[in-house]
């Protein structure tokens, strides 16, 4: 097979805790996530030599070692003696930086891709695996769907699918640094923590209404003091019809969970949140 296109699906957290910090220097946390219908499409192809080669539509994303689908091709390459050079282009439709974990999801689409493309038939674990020295969320991108992940991010169990529920997505116009947000986390001083097994009980049953009031994040509690607006945007979303209202991972996007994408839909026309990227979207 010598070219592919891979689907690289952005997650948000309908949970997200943080236990403690580790001796590495990491944090253990525990979140349930969940991919979303907002993708950016991976297109690999073969080429002569050992070289990656990397462009994008989107000018702001890095062509090198600091961009996580050109090291997860050179991981791959490496991890699996492959004589042969990659093409990636990144058609980039998830906003960079945004708590979305886009640049995980083309790392795991690159992984997923090269896998079928060399029919090296690995496992999920095993690639899965690879994934974590990427980065954290890999893991859960390749694994996709809805999971609790526990670890750094890369211990996964698969929960029952939740699919089709509509969500508005409000990513304002600037970064969240997430190694700031953690720098600034006091574990011992949390005030509100999910309740992770009645979350995955309310999962089970597809409970929308209870699965929105269990939403929490409690990284909220730093990045909503540095930006303020933060809660204003989720309060908005509430007031157009959004049965709950979360910030993802260290932000700065904010979501509102609907009982459908059309209801999504419609308060998206009327939202109206000027500054903001606005995506409608459903869980897949």
């Amino acid at each position: 097979m010598k070219k592919i296109t891979i689907e690289a699906k952005a997650k948000i957290n309908l949970t997200l805790d943080v236990l403690y910090k580790r001796p590495d220097g990491y944090h253990e946390v525990e979140s349930i996530m969940q991919t979303v219908s907002l993708k950016d499409w991976i297109f690999l192809k073969l080429i002569p030599g050992p070289a990656i080669e990397l462009s994008s539509n989107c000018q702001e994303l890095p062509r090198d070692e600091r961009n996580l689908a050109y090291k997860a091709a050179r991981l791959m390459m490496e991890e699996y003696q492959l004589d042969a050079g990659m093409a990636i282009h990144i058609d980039k439709n998830i906003p960079i930086g945004a708590g979305l974990a886009g640049g995980s999801a083309d790392a795991a689409a690159v992984i997923l891709g090269i896998n079928e493309m060399f029919q090296l038939n690995r496992p999920r674990e095993e690639l899965m695996a690879l994934g974590k020295k990427i980065g954290a969320d890999v893991p859960f991108c390749i694994a996709g769907k809805t999971a609790l992940a526990r670890g750094i991010g890369e211990k996964i169990l698969p929960l029952k699918p939740l699919s089709n529920f509509g969500l508005v997505l409000a990513k304002p116009p600037y970064y969240v640094s997430t190694q700031e947000v953690y720098s600034r986390l006091n574990v011992k001083t949390i005030q509100k923590r999910p309740d992770t097994p009645a979350m995955m009980e309310h999962i089970e049953q597809r409970d929308i209404g209870e699965i929105a009031s269990g939403l929490c994040n409690v990284l909220e509690e730093v990045t909503l003091k540095l930006y303020p607006e933060l809660e204003l945007i989720k309060q908005h979303l509430i007031s157009h019809g959004a049965l709950g209202s979360l910030m993802s991972g260290s932000g700065p996007t904010v979501f509102g969970l609907f009982e459908s994408a059309r209801d999504a839909e419609r308060a998206a026309e009327k939202i109206g949140l000027d500054g903001n990227e606005i995506f409608v979207c459903k869980m897949q």
